[in-house]
């Protein structure tokens, strides 16, 4: 009877496991409890907007190389981050979204798709077969768009890389960006050097989102069905294209403006000019709006280091590097953004007799100075600019947001143009101006390197994003603004981090003992190697002989103590690796197995079943 009742007591537990299993499937499928800080595996609302957005079916092919990738734990962890964040676009679509997971084996059809989609094949090397990490999207219309290898130094970038690529399938057409400028930013051969450049890379990223026209600031019209204005160092705008540009923001038309007073990393216009190469600002000072072009901010306490004509490194405040203190963290365009590069900047302001309302975006420090750009321009050491600084800084405001009424810079439309649509004024003025334009070129926030033989832009300062944020919102895509940045998976052991740091130290501090003692020991060998008999052959004293051996053995000694401190070291890492591990592994299944065991104690101690005993 008893062996009856514990096999029926099986059964009963094996179908009430599987029935628990069929009603979570069906009934708790959609729910999700997001533990991870900055909620990772929740999509934003941006991201949600995106997706209620698609008209039409969008098929996502998300292909990793789950057999030839064994061993590459890291690359393995961030495909299940990338698989886990692509079901969650899936279950969000309501079936407007069907993703197909692929194990592309070597020599499979499988394999080839991916080659036809043109993601790339990153080899491992060392014999090991090549392995795939991408996406390839496709809707209805045979639209296709690739992300062609996931780079885990992206990570932070994930949701808004994948949001943007289903934002560029659903929209057969892309906002319109005319972009006046006097710099090379589309590429091509230099002047200087004869050599072909290629695109700035903030030019390649606004690409990929906007259809973009480069307008030469000698040219007469503006191109049909403009969205957004971009002015880059635009430096004498032909009257006509000056009109139009006016009246584009008379209109309510959106205009962003890079306007700096010396525009330094232009190599041609530099070459035999000794006096300031300033973007053109008279467009700006007739709506109210002052961008100092004869001075050049200095900063005290933002200078980037900079090595000087005699090697040393330096401080320039003239090339300043903006934190997260300097910018508005209330705004779309830099809520998310972390550093900012600018070089020989200026400051923005509004004229005394503006009618318009200034919303700061990027600001000094308080210990800036606005300087006479005559007095920067000759002035080459920064150790020399420091002395340009003074006394009592304040703080500038660098980019700022332009809004409300002002007047044109015409009184009429000139005679070259169709005056019958002129607007005098306007009381929706949307200008945003930026007082440099040397923070668009790539030196100044990205550094280049080859990635299995491909070229990998990382950037080392938000200046890109920065500018793609501005024009997204200039455009009216705030969805994809608002999933600009999330976090990542892989968070540091900061009590790790501490012990390393503080082992580090007492390392360098020997580190720099037996530097010192062996530079003595040097010396000291020197001077007795120079004391030769007559014949050439080194002669020492018994008293000189231990003396090189009283300095050998001391640095024996101090390697030794150096190497101790490394034991030290990784003993103190590895303790700690330990408990951490002991945490993860055996304190879940320990607690769970001591309150089973006070649940079955309880039942045990419970008056019915005293009271059975007893009876």
């Amino acid at each position: 009877m008893k062996r009856f009742t514990a096999a029926s007591t099986l059964i009963l537990i094996a179908l009430l496991f599987v029935g628990l299993v069929i009603v979570n499937n069906h009934l708790f499928d959609s729910a999700r409890l997001d533990l991870t800080e900055g909620q990772l595996y929740t999509l934003s609302p941006g991201t949600e907007s995106v997706i209620e957005n698609i008209d039409e079916p969008v098929k996502l092919y998300f292909f990793f190389s789950d057999t030839t990738s064994k061993g590459m734990t890291g690359m393995r962890n961030y495909a299940e981050r990338v698989k886990a964040l692509l079901r969650e676009y899936e279950k969000a679509s309501f079936g407007k979204i069907k993703l197909e997971v692929i194990d592309p084996k070597p020599f499979s059809e499988a394999e080839d798709d991916a080659t036809r989609f043109g993601l790339t094949a990153a080899k491992p090397g060392d014999g090991k077969e090549q392995v795939y990490f991408g996406l390839a999207a496709t809707n209805m219309l045979d639209d296709q768009l690739v992300i062609p290898f996931f780079d885990v130094n992206k990570e932070q970038f994930l949701e808004y890389d994948l949001s943007k690529l289903l934002y560029q399938l659903s929209h057969a057409t892309k906002p319109k960006l005319a972009m006046v400028t006097d710099m090379a930013v589309d590429g091509g051969q230099s002047p200087v050097t004869g050599q072909y450049q290629s695109s700035m890379v903030f030019f390649e990223q606004l690409e990929q989102i906007f259809d973009i026209d480069v307008i030469e600031s000698d040219m007469s019209s503006l191109p049909k069905d403009t969205d957004v204005i971009m002015l880059a160092h635009a430096q004498s705008l032909s009257e006509s294209l000056k009109y139009d540009i006016d009246q584009f923001a008379m209109q309510g038309g959106r205009v962003i403006v890079f306007a700096d007073p010396h525009f330094e990393s232009d190599m041609t216009a530099l070459m035999g000019n000794r006096g300031a190469n300033s973007s053109g600002t008279g467009l700006l000072y007739s709506w109210g709006i002052d961008v100092s072009p004869k001075q050049v901010l200095l900063d005290g306490k933002l200078g980037l280091d900079v090595r000087s004509n005699a090697g040393n490194v330096v401080k320039h405040p003239g090339i300043i590097g903006l934190g997260s203190e300097q910018m508005n963290r209330e705004d779309v365009i830099t809520a998310n953004l972390e550093s900012i590069n600018l070089s020989s900047a200026g400051a923005v302001s509004l004229l005394p007799s503006s009618t318009l309302d200034m919303q700061t975006l990027l600001h000094s420090s308080d210990d800036a100075f606005l300087v006479d750009i005559r007095s920067y321009l000759p002035t080459q050491d920064p150790a020399a600019l420091q002395l340009l600084l003074g006394k009592n800084g304040k703080q500038y405001t660098i980019a700022g947001y332009f809004t409300g009424s002002t007047v044109s810079a015409f009184g009429e439309a000139p005679p070259m143009k169709d005056g019958r649509h002129f607007m005098a004024t306007t009381e929706d003025l949307n200008v945003m101006v930026v007082a440099d334009a040397d923070m668009l070129t790539d030196r100044f926030w990205v550094q280049q390197s080859q990635f299995f033989g491909q070229t990998v832009n990382s950037p080392f300062a938000n200046n890109g994003d920065f500018v793609s944020n501005a024009v997204e919102k200039m455009a009216g895509s705030k969805a994809l603004i608002s999933i600009r940045s999330r976090g990542k998976t892989t968070r540091p052991f900061t009590r790790v981090e501490t012990l390393k740091r503080a082992a580090q130290k007492r390392l360098r501090e020997h580190e720099q003992q037996l530097r010192d003692q062996l530079a003595a020991t040097e010396e000291e060998l020197a001077k007795l190697q120079s004391q030769r008999g007559q014949n050439g052959a080194l002669v020492l004293t018994d008293a000189q002989r231990d003396t090189v051996d009283s300095y050998t053995e001391k640095r024996v000694s101090i390697r030794k103590q150096l190497r101790e401190v490394q034991y030290e070291l990784d003993a103190e890492i590895d303790t700690l690796g330990n408990w951490l591990k002991f945490l993860n592994i055996a304190v879940a299944p320990l607690v769970l197995v001591v309150v089973l065991f006070l649940i079955s104690l309880a039942l045990k101690l419970r008056p019915g079943k005293a009271y059975t005993k007893r009876k």
